[in-house]
C-alpha cells in the first residue's frame, strides 16, 4: 500500500537539572558551591532514508519521543545530554506544523536532515550563581522544558518520469511492461488509487525512474475523484509521457482535459516538457484512428509516437526517446532546510487576563522560566521575583488592579501575590 499522508507527533527531550551542592573535602570547611549543570534534552530529527518510498512505517508508529538530559552532579559535573532521536522519511517529504498548518521543511535530498523539536537546555547547578555577596548560594535551574507538536507529513513522489493520461489508458500496462513493478491491471477506470514507481534500466549504466499516475478526471484541481492526491504526485517530475488512449471516443480532447487539470492545479506543470504517446496500436481500429489523431496534433506542434503496451510496440525507441530529454532538463532546484524555530520571542513580551479564580499570565518567555525554577528552594524564587519586576510584570499586574492574596497563574504553577 502507498501512503502518502501522515500525521505524527513529536516530542524534544527536556533539559536535565541544575543541581545545588556545596563541595566538601577535608580542611576545606567553605568549599563552596559547586552544583553541576543539566544535560541538554533530545532533539527530535526527522532524516532522508532514500531506501523508502512510503510513510507507512510512521503510520504504524506515531509517537517519537527524545529522551530527557541528566540531573548535573556535585564537583561541577555536568549531566549527560540526551542522544538525538533520528526519524527515517522517505525522500520528497514536507513537513507541515499540523496545529498552525505552517511548512517547516522540504526533505528531498539524501541523509537531509531537519530539526523538527529543538531538545531543552539544561538548568544551570548553583556554581553559576556565587557573588561576593552571597558566596553559598541557594540557587539553580531546573532543566528546559522539551517540545512537543503534531506535524503532517505529505509525500511527493520524486520520479523522473511521470506517467499522465485519462483513466484505463494503460499507464500502468506500460510500466509493467518496461520494469519490475506489479500494479493492478484491470479494464475499468481508476484501477490504479495509488501512485506505482519502476525503475527503467535503458543499459548497465542509464536508468530513470517512472510514476504511474493514477488516471485524471474532470476537475481533478478542484479535488474531484482523487485529484489533490494525484496531482500532486506530479510536480516534481521532470518530464511527462502523456499517454493517449487509443479505444477513446476523442483522444484529442482527452489530451485538453489532462493538460488544463495539471495548470489549473499548478501553473508550473504547464512548462514541463512532453512526450506524448498513442497506446494500444495492436488494435486495428486504433490503428485506423492514429492518422487522423497524429495530424490533429501536429497542426499545434505536437508530434505523436505510436506504441503498444501489450506487444512493445515502439516501448523501447519511447523510453531511449525519455531518457535523452531528460538529460537536457535542469536538476530540481532543493530548497534549503527551513528553520523550525526562527527568532526567539521578546524576553519581555506577556499577556495578562483576568478571570474570576485570578490573574493568568501568558508568555513563552516566562512560562519556560517558571517551568525552570526550583520553588522549593527560596534562593530560585527570589531570582523569579526579579525577573517579574526586570520585564515589568509585577507593575503590570499593580495596574491592572491585582490586591494582595490573589492568585496568579503562570502556566502549571499558581503563586499568592504579596507586595
Amino acid at each position: 500500500m502507498f501512503l502518502d499522508t501522515v500525521e505524527i507527533f513529536v516530542q524534544s527531550g527536556k533539559g536535565g537539572n541544575g543541581m545545588v551542592h556545596m563541595h566538601r573535602e577535608k580542611y576545606k570547611p567553605r568549599g563552596g558551591p559547586d552544583g553541576g549543570d543539566g544535560g541538554r534534552g533530545g532533539n527530535v530529527i526527522l532524516q532522508v532514508e532514500p531506501t523508502l518510498n512510503t510513510l507507512m512505517k510512521l503510520h504504524y508508529n506515531q509517537k517519537f519521543i527524545a529522551q530527557d538530559g541528566k540531573p548535573g552532579g556535585p564537583n561541577k559535573m555536568t549531566g549527560k545530554s540526551a542522544d538525538d532521536l533520528y526519524v527515517q522519511v522517505p525522500p520528497g517529504t514536507i513537513v507541515y506544523d499540523a496545529q498552525t498548518n505552517s511548512l517547516l521543511g522540504d526533505l528531498v535530498e539524501k541523509s537531509q536532515t531537519l530539526i523538527v523539536a529543538r531538545g531543552g537546555r539544561g538548568g544551570r547547578g548553583n556554581q553559576h550563581f556565587a557573588s561576593s555577596r552571597n558566596q553559598a548560594p541557594l540557587t539553580a535551574e531546573k532543566g528546559e522544558p522539551g517540545i512537543s507538536l503534531s506535524l503532517r507529513l505529505e509525500l511527493k513522489l520524486i520520479a523522473d518520469v511521470g506517467l499522465v493520461g485519462v483513466p484505463n489508458a494503460g499507464k500502468s500496462s506500460l510500466l509493467a511492461s518496461i520494469t519490475n513493478a506489479k500494479p493492478k491491471i484491470a479494464d475499468y477506470p481508476f484501477t490504479t488509487i495509488e501512485p506505482n514507481l519502476g525503475v527503467v534500466e535503458l543499459d548497465h549504466d542509464k536508468s530513470m525512474v517512472l510514476a504511474d499516475i493514477p488516471g485524471l478526471i474532470e476537475g481533478s484541481h478542484m479535488g474531484v475523484g482523487l485529484g489533490f492526491e494525484f496531482l500532486r504526485h506530479i510536480q516534481r517530475t521532470k518530464v511527462i509521457i502523456h499517454l493517449l488512449d487509443g479505444l477513446s471516443d476523442d483522444p484529442i480532447s482527452d489530451f485538453s482535459q489532462i493538460n488544463s487539470e495539471m495548470a489549473l492545479f499548478d501553473d508550473n506543470l504547464k512548462e514541463k516538457p512532453q512526450i506524448v504517446a498513442f497506446n494500444k496500436m495492436d488494435l486495428p481500429d486504433v490503428v485506423e484512428k492514429f492518422e487522423e489523431v497524429r495530424r490533429k496534433l501536429k497542426k499545434i506542434g505536437v508530434e505523436l509516437l505510436p506504441i503498444s503496451a501489450v506487444t512493445h510496440l515502439n516501448v523501447k525507441e519511447l523510453m531511449w526517446k525519455t531518457f535523452e530529454l531528460l538529460q537536457t532538463v535542469p536538476e530540481i532546484k532543493v530548497e534549503e532546510n527551513i528553520p523550525v524555530y526562527s527568532a526567539e520571542e521578546d524576553p519581555r513580551s506577556f499577556r495578562i487576563e483576568h478571570l474570576d479564580d485570578g490573574w493568568y499570565v501568558y508568555g513563552k518567555a516566562i512560562e519556560r522560566a517558571a517551568a525552570m525554577t526550583f520553588w522549593e528552594h527560596p534562593g530560585s524564587v527570589r531570582r523569579f521575583q526579579r525577573m517579574m519586576t526586570v520585564i515589568g510584570l509585577d507593575e503590570a499586574l499593580r495596574k491592572a488592579g491585582i490586591n494582595e492574596g490573589d492568585d496568579v497563574y503562570i502556566s502549571d504553577f499558581v503563586l499568592e501575590w504579596q507586595d
